[in-house]
């Protein structure tokens, strides 16, 4: 039974050529941005958009350092390309309204003043059922007492209610 490796070398030097490992990480890095903004914002749960686009790439990107790369490099330099882009376009899209405009959905109004807004809900793929269940999630069992709500763009509802409500 082997304990160490023949070759230390072979675990840490990279093979694949820095360009491409470049290529890869930024074309699967905005390919996934863009599919998760054309998808229905409640797909996303809690997290951003971009934290998603991260923690599904850095997942990749670690699962091939432990296999899928032929060594430890490759994979430490996609997981460092991927938190670049994170990096920069969180920046970006602090400082440029545009930027926030293009990577993260709007909110989207589901609920005005007790009246349901269903071309909306169709938008987002939500049912009656499941608005009215989050609005009883938050104690409100009546229509009538919300003002207003939202799809938000990470997905969560937000509820606003009458001032005699809540």
């Amino acid at each position: 039974m082997k304990f160490f490796p023949d070759n230390w070398s072979s675990i840490f030097a990279s093979e694949a050529p820095l360009l491409e490992l470049f290529a890869r990480g930024s074309t699967l890095y905005f390919a996934i941005l863009v599919f998760l903004r054309l998808m229905p914002r409640r797909i996303g749960g809690e997290l951003a958009t971009m934290d998603l686009v991260f923690l599904f790439l850095i997942a990749d990107a670690a699962a091939h350092a432990l296999g899928g790369y032929s060594t430890v490099t490759d994979g430490l330099i996609v997981i460092t390309i991927l938190m670049g882009w994170n990096f920069l376009f969180n920046f970006l899209s602090f400082h440029f309204p545009l930027i926030e405009r293009l990577v993260s959905a709007p909110s989207l109004q589901v609920i005005r003043n007790g009246q349901l807004i269903r071309r909306n809900m169709r938008r987002e793929f939500l049912t009656e059922d499941e608005l009215m269940e989050h609005l009883r999630l938050q104690g409100i069992d009546d229509l009538k007492e919300v003002k207003a709500a939202y799809v938000e763009g990470e997905g969560q509802i937000t509820v606003v209610c009458h001032k005699e409500s809540k």
